[in-house]
């Protein structure tokens, strides 16, 4: 009994921190910036589950619920590139491409939310996933300093939709270290102004993250761990 207790205990801790904070696209709270988390890319476009995510957070800035999106995925090789993936389905989508600022290094979600902290400098966010991983992005991004409220957009429930639920009770006791431990993302680098400029001036040019696909893979980037 003392060993199942100790193994939801995760779970159950993201549940207390999250579940207050989930809404939907309609009700959720106005904040300046949707964070928008990477799922893989099919022949260099959004899989169905990330494009459903940038659906949401185009809603939400359709709606004026949000003023920015920040893009972050994976770009750790030169013919992977989820952010400029999600930046273009974005545009396609009626969002103005100097209201999108990407990060190139959100390898994970710890990644994602300690970036957009600390890179980025967002203190408040919208975060837009999946139902099943929405809890898990709100703990982590409170932990990490970000105060956020949820958007979980619905899937049916396909064998992915199960697979994403089973995985989530695993990352959950990573997620609990995590927030514990604290640590630093794979890549840091100087802070970013993107999100800051884009809501000053409300227009007049996107902004590229200094990880952009050429220099991700430099040897200027160092390692934190």
């Amino acid at each position: 009994m003392l060993g199942c207790a100790l193994a939801l205990a995760p779970a159950t801790w993201m549940h207390a921190v999250a579940d207050s904070r989930i809404s939907t696209v309609a009700e959720v709270p106005a904040r300046d910036v949707a964070v928008v988390f990477g799922a893989g890319l099919w022949s260099g476009r959004p899989t169905p589950y990330l494009a459903h995510r940038l659906d949401a957070a185009a809603e939400l800035y359709g709606a004026g619920k949000v003023k920015v999106v920040l893009v972050t995925g994976d770009n750790s090789r030169e013919e992977y590139d989820e952010p400029s993936a999600m930046r273009t389905y974005l545009v396609e989508r009626g969002v103005p491409d100097d209201r999108i600022v990407s990060d190139y290094a959100g390898f994970d979600t710890w990644d994602s939310c300690v970036r957009a902290k600390k890179i980025f400098g967002v203190d408040r966010a919208v975060l837009v996933t999946q139902g099943f991983h929405v809890r898990r992005a709100v703990a982590l991004c409170g932990a990490a300093g970000v105060e956020s409220y949820g958007v979980g957009v619905a899937e049916p429930r396909d064998a992915t939709w199960y697979y994403g639920g089973i995985r989530e009770v695993f990352a959950s006791g990573k997620a609990a270290a995590e927030a514990v431990l604290q640590p630093n993302p794979m890549f840091l680098g100087p802070a970013e102004t993107g999100v800051a400029e884009a809501l000053a001036a409300g227009g007049g040019g996107a902004r590229r993250h200094p990880l952009a696909p050429a220099a991700l893979t430099s040897t200027a980037l160092t390692p934190s761990r």
